[in-house]
């Protein structure tokens, strides 16, 4: 991460930045990010967009400052606890029967009309339009499965778009957590066209088969998995992990359990090794990530890294959980068409979401059945 125009402010903002939260000043809204451990910058609007224009990647901690690296420090209680992965995956033979359900034109029926909508800005109107709908696929779904008591709720935020969860009790409410964000955004005009094929309508769709093809299972559909399972979408992504900080930060103030979450961010722009990340992850939960890869899809993987607050599974660390992250192929590989017009379905490989696809269910069945 360079640190080029931060260091002069950083002595000036770390000291004062968790106590400014969000606050106007000469007319103009202020936010408090941090770009990496230790590194806080209060910037306008247009500075964080900057940023992001110039390939940096940061939590926007304006409202959650318990998110903060420093938090511990300050008093802030983490939410972490060791957790003990399966060192044998004793699933195969279901999730292979699963796997078998996978269904491509689920996946390129849903993401062209995903893509369709002209942005997904989490702050236009295409934006809560966008994330309308989606809620109604994944409600949808969970209606055809005739499974009883999954619930799918919109989290609402301070800007219109919607988060969306899909929760499938088990028989403990510690969770498993499965994301992807669902805004998209034009770094030129963020509300320009902005299709967002693979940024993030593959991670979207990608983890709503995973959902449809999950519930044909009848031990997840009798209630009978050891712990609960969570499908997340997540709005204002771009624009600092916003509706992931929302959601992990209240799961922490309210002593919420969660045991592993993965985050699916862009999975259709390769054909060939998936790109594990390694930085600002949990290693023990990325070690049995990487099982999974090796154990349920046909591609492999590759590690690599990807930067502080580069996905929303940065929230949840940053409240405490072990999280992780698998992202289409090693980030020198990744869609040069993100965050432009560009980003459109003709890019996108449909096996290699259909890799991505795998990995998700092997790992939600896998954990969900699991004494963690």
């Amino acid at each position: 991460m360079v640190r080029s125009m931060l260091v002069a402010a950083l002595a000036a903002t770390t000291a004062t930045a968790l106590s400014i939260g969000r606050r106007e000043a000469s007319g103009e809204e202020l936010f408090t990010i941090e770009l990496e451990p230790g590194v806080v910058q209060v910037v306008t609007e247009e500075q964080k967009w900057a940023l992001k224009n110039e390939g940096k990647t940061f939590i926007d901690i304006t409202n959650h400052p318990n998110l903060a690296s420093s938090a511990s420090a300050k008093g802030f209680s983490k939410a972490a606890a060791a957790v003990a992965y399966p060192a044998v995956l004793v699933q195969q033979d279901t999730v292979n029967g699963l796997i078998s359900l996978l269904d491509r034109s689920f996946l390129e029926d849903k993401l062209k009309t995903f893509s369709d909508f002209y942005n997904r800005y989490y702050r236009s109107t295409y934006g809560k339009e966008s994330s309308d709908w989606l809620l109604g696929q994944v409600q949808a779904v969970v209606d055809a499965s005739g499974v009883p008591g999954i619930t799918v709720r919109a989290v609402t935020h301070s800007w219109i778009q919607n988060s969306i969860i899909a929760t499938i009790p088990g028989k403990s409410t510690d969770k498993v957590v499965v994301g992807a964000h669902l805004d998209s955004v034009n770094g030129r005009n963020r509300a320009g066209r902005s299709p967002g094929a693979d940024d993030d309508g593959s991670g979207s769709i990608t983890i709503l088969e995973a959902l449809r093809v999950l519930l044909t299972d009848p031990t997840i559909a009798a209630g009978e998995a050891v712990n609960t399972l969570e499908f997340q979408w997540y709005a204002g992504e771009e624009a600092g992990l916003l509706g992931s900080a929302d959601i992990f930060d209240a799961y922490a103030s309210s002593g919420t359990v969660v045991k592993a979450m993965l985050q699916q961010d862009m999975t259709g722009y390769a054909n060939g090794p998936l790109g594990v990340i390694n930085d600002y992850v949990d290693s023990d939960l990325t070690a049995f990530v990487r099982e999974v890869i090796n154990t349920y899809t046909t591609v492999g993987y590759v590690d690599t890294q990807c930067g502080y607050g580069c996905s929303d599974h940065a929230s949840a660390s940053a409240a405490g959980y072990p999280s992780s992250f698998v992202i289409e192929a090693s980030m020198d590989r990744i869609s040069p068409y993100i965050h432009t017009d560009g980003d459109t379905i003709d890019t996108i490989s449909f096996d290699h979401v259909l890799e991505h696809a795998r990995l998700v269910l092997g790992y939600a069945y896998e954990l969900a059945l699991a004494d963690l």
